[in-house]
């Protein structure tokens, strides 16, 4: 069978779409932080609704499931499911207008919440039918190299949201334009819903993804161990990875006086060490012979990181000493030929890379332990289809379930944020990234609790 089949790119421009929003509220946390005074904590919120919006959705869609009684995507069809997925997510980017004329913070909320909505449907569907686009073998780099397509509009969105709000002043004066970025995003979802109702992917009957409808078969899922700590990997997963960029800013301020209107070539930079590793891991796709392997696996990240500068000279951006890069690159390279593709390797050794960038980080000073914390990034590229693809391996039934159950956990990225911000009040903030510590230690004990079943299995 392929690595990967022609139905994979109808869908990869979705994953554009989740990373242009998803990395620009850390843009937006800061800015309304600053421009209506608010509280750590409070400002997180913006995270929180975005990302408690996909557990809402998934026990939506669970729920009409039941009513149903039958899988909702295979019932209306995938295509469908997508389109209705990108539509929710258009009337959501529409609030963005109050939220700017008005600087009304509910407005931005709602707003993040509807899209958050829309976002957990079209995940529902694409991140099961990435696995199944060719050679199941090769699921976790399929999701890889969609992951670097997300991480394209994570690099993007950061500095055009903080253009459109500061163009090349220091000082907001006003948030009118910042409805323009997103009113251009729900333009796109709009020409892709029209896209999506012109074509049908299909699958053969073996390939078909269901879900489980019965709220008793549905507990038994859950209670399974295999499951249950593939959702709390991917609720620590997707804690650690969003709560460390949306933390940045104000940890980029007290360790090396970084102002809120020169944050956001770090949160962009941050967003782009994801893209570089998914683009190493997603090598695998393009090469079928070693040495190619081995060419693309250093070229691939390589352009990533030339992707990024152009986009931030284009912006008249710059990061003193980005040099710095190129040996974190380097140690994510040597990283990825140690894992040799295998998921349950790379899950652990890059969360104890993540562990000790963290930790470098937290205690270190100055713009050094910016860059440190930034290259957290980098290690948390790959983990996603990692757990992914642990949780479905040999899972012939129930595929469609764990997947929105998996989706589901994604809310860990609102729980964890606001944690942390809610902490840093009585620690501080270096001292609270202590969170993202035990997130990678848990992503360690999964990936180790994974291989060793997987070793028995044999």
């Amino acid at each position: 069978m392929k690595k990967i089949t022609p139905q994979f790119f109808s869908i990869a421009g979705l994953f554009f779409f989740w990373g242009f929003v998803a990395a620009s509220n850390d843009v937006l946390i800061p800015i309304f932080k600053d421009h209506l005074q608010l509280e750590q904590w409070q400002s997180q919120m913006i995270s929180f609704v975005f990302y408690v919006a996909y557990t809402i959705g998934s026990i939506l869609y669970l729920w009409i499931c039941q009513i149903l009684k039958a899988d909702l995507l295979e019932k209306m069809g995938y295509t469908k499911g997508l389109s209705i997925g990108l539509l929710i997510s258009f009337i959501g980017v529409l609030f963005f207008i109050p939220a700017s004329l008005y600087s009304s913070f509910l407005a931005l909320i709602i707003g993040l919440l509807i899209i958050g909505l829309g976002f957990s449907l079209q995940q529902t569907a694409a991140n099961p039918l990435v696995i199944k686009s060719g050679d199941e073998s090769f699921g976790s780099q399929r999701l890889s190299l969609a992951g670097g397509i997300n991480n394209i509009g994570t690099t993007i969105g950061p500095l055009l949201v903080s253009y459109a709000v500061f163009g090349q002043s220091k000082d907001i004066e006003s948030l009118n334009n910042l409805m323009y970025p997103y009113l251009f995003l729900g333009l796109l979802f709009i020409v892709f819903t029209i896209y999506f109702q012109m074509i049908k992917i299909n699958f053969s009957n073996d390939s078909k993804i269901s879900v489980v409808t019965n709220l008793q078969n549905i507990k038994d899922v859950i209670i399974q161990k295999d499951v249950w700590m593939a959702m709390l990997a991917i609720f620590t997963y997707v804690g650690v990875e969003v709560s460390t960029a949306a933390n940045l800013a104000e940890f980029a301020k007290q360790k090396a006086n970084v102002s809120t209107s020169e944050i956001a070539p770090f949160i962009s930079l941050y967003w782009a060490c994801l893209m570089i590793g998914r683009w190493a891991s997603a090598a695998d796709v393009f090469a079928n012979r070693k040495f190619i392997k081995i060419f693309f696996k250093i070229l691939f990240p390589l352009l990533a990181f030339g992707l990024f500068m152009i986009i931030l000279n284009l912006n008249n951006k710059s990061i003193p000493h980005l040099e710095w890069m190129f040996g974190f690159i380097a140690l994510l390279i040597v990283a990825d030929f140690i894992s040799e593709g295998n998921a349950n390797k790379q899950l652990i050794l890059y969360a104890a890379l993540g562990l000790i960038m963290i930790t470098i980080g937290m205690a270190s000073n100055g713009l050094t332990a910016v860059l440190f914390m930034v290259s957290v990034g980098l290690f948390c590229s790959t983990l996603w289809p990692c757990i992914f693809e642990i949780a479905l391996k040999g899972k012939k039934h129930n595929s469609g379930l764990i997947s929105s159950l998996l989706i589901m956990m994604i809310m860990g990225g609102g729980w964890i944020s606001i944690l942390q911000a809610y902490l840093s009040k009585f620690v501080g903030i270096n001292a609270s990234y202590s969170v993202g510590v035990c997130c990678f230690v848990y992503l360690m004990i999964y990936g180790i609790q994974s291989m060793r079943k997987l070793d028995n299995a044999n």
